[in-house]
């Protein structure tokens, strides 16, 4: 499979019932059939306090603070288990950047701003974005802005670090600072990293998440003829060294994030996202700004999309953990839902109409005339081909934004939760860009 599009694939099939039939995804490869640290944690766990949740089981496999896959990998990039959009085209952050500004300079152009970012991978996305504000510097010449990096892996905020400030930064030395570490652009920005999104400053904020929610922790449900079970992963009694899928004999109290009138047979809910949603929520009707959120996802209609990923291949989420990029599709309906009104929701719109919308085919051109190097021009045009094609990322990725009522001429203050309003004005990317 295509490293760039590894993602677009989930497996199915159905849990059994607790104590039951063991199920995976089949066709394991011999040679990962062997018993991680991580794998033997989990075995010491689940014959400890039983069966546990397939979010625990996320969760402890990427962000254990001891053996996680986040903690100590540098999973991005050719050498590593996948490959984002900002490593394909210098574009794609160029367009965000411009997407802030618009915002910024719509809102009225605050004086000062905070750039937060969720999970900033290796800094290529900030990056980029930073070179589009010091070519902007004549619009943001009065702006005092500072960059709030949301990062748990502290193998990544080092690489992000070098990234954007081409220096090693050292931890913080105060062990009660929310933020751990501190260091500056080369042109005087400030930076500050943090572990958890309550931590950051409030104030007028610009908020982005670019392939962040897909890894937050998922509990699975699965519909019986008894109702909404949730799957859990136990041990098989079969074979002690294997993990399997089963259903939990009764109800869970996940199963609150079920919808009533829910038509699916099987769903997958994300309660650490929808906390995070109303954070971001709040703050942005208080304060000002605006979220951008990126992700590939679905609207409330997909089922069962856990999947691993493991050097840009699929790989079964049950085997070796620890080992493997854990990811599960962002149900963008519910993030619209967990919002509750407090703020507008666009989206989702399909990544290539975003971008194009923005003016992706326009910036190309710039790019392509500017280079003679017959190598980088077709570099250019392979990255526009993996962003923008419906086969590729084009439709599988989405953008989905939070933004404040008032932003939105003519906008209640009161919205339906549940759904998400067409603006009477424009916003850059859901429309045509248009400078003001």
């Amino acid at each position: 499979m295509n490293a760039l599009v590894r993602r677009s694939v989930a497996r199915t099939g159905i849990p059994c019932l607790w104590r039951g039939k063991c199920f995976s995804s089949g066709n394991e490869p011999k040679e990962s059939n062997r018993v991680t640290p991580m794998q033997r944690h989990l075995m010491y766990k689940i014959k400890s306090t039983g069966p546990i949740t397939v979010a625990e089981y996320m969760k402890e496999v990427l962000t254990n603070p001891v053996k996680g896959y986040y903690v100590h990998h540098d999973m991005l990039g050719e050498k590593g288990d996948f490959i984002t959009s900002p490593e394909l085209s210098q574009i794609f952050g160029e367009l965000i950047g411009i997407w802030f500004v618009s915002e910024w300079m719509t809102s009225g152009k605050n004086t000062a701003f905070q750039l937060v970012e969720l999970g900033p991978g290796r800094g290529t996305l900030m990056g980029d974005i930073l070179r589009v504000f010091s070519q902007l510097g004549s619009v943001l010449k009065n702006c005092d802005f500072s960059i709030h990096l949301v990062e748990v892996s502290q193998k990544l905020s080092e690489i992000q670090a070098l990234t954007l400030t081409e220096e090693k930064v050292p931890l913080e030395t105060d062990a009660e600072s929310l933020v751990y570490m501190k260091a500056a652009t080369k042109s005087g920005i400030p930076i500050s990293w943090y572990r958890d999104l309550k931590d950051v400053p409030k104030g007028y904020s610009f908020y982005l998440a670019h392939e962040f929610f897909d890894v937050l922790p998922v509990h699975k449900f699965q519909k019986t003829a008894k109702g909404w079970r949730e799957v859990f992963v136990d041990i098989d009694p079969q074979v002690p060294d294997k993990l399997r899928f089963v259903l939990a004999p009764g109800a869970t109290p996940a199963e609150a994030f079920i919808q009533h009138d829910e038509k699916r047979d099987h769903v997958e809910v994300c309660p650490e996202a929808g906390v995070i949603i109303q954070e971001l929520s709040q703050r942005i009707a208080l304060n000002g700004g605006a979220a951008l959120i990126v992700d590939y996802g679905h609207d409330g209609t997909k089922t069962d999309t856990f999947r691993g990923f493991c050097g840009h291949q699929l790989h079964d989420v049950l085997i070796a953990p620890g080992t493997a990029d854990l990811t599960a599709d962002v149900d963008f309906s519910f993030l619209r839902r967990m919002a509750q009104g407090k703020v507008a929701s666009l989206g989702p719109v399909q990544q290539r109409t975003f971008l194009k919308n923005m003016g992706i085919d326009v910036r190309l051109k710039v790019l392509l005339d500017k280079v003679d190097d017959p190598s980088v021009k077709q570099q250019l045009l392979q990255g526009y081909d993996m962003l923008m094609n419906p086969q590729k990322m084009g439709e599988r990725f989405n953008f989905f934004a939070l933004l404040p009522h008032q932003r939105l001429h003519g906008g209640s203050q009161e919205r339906n939760a549940c759904q998400s309003k067409t603006p009477a004005s424009s916003v850059p990317g859901f429309d045509e860009l248009v400078w003001q």
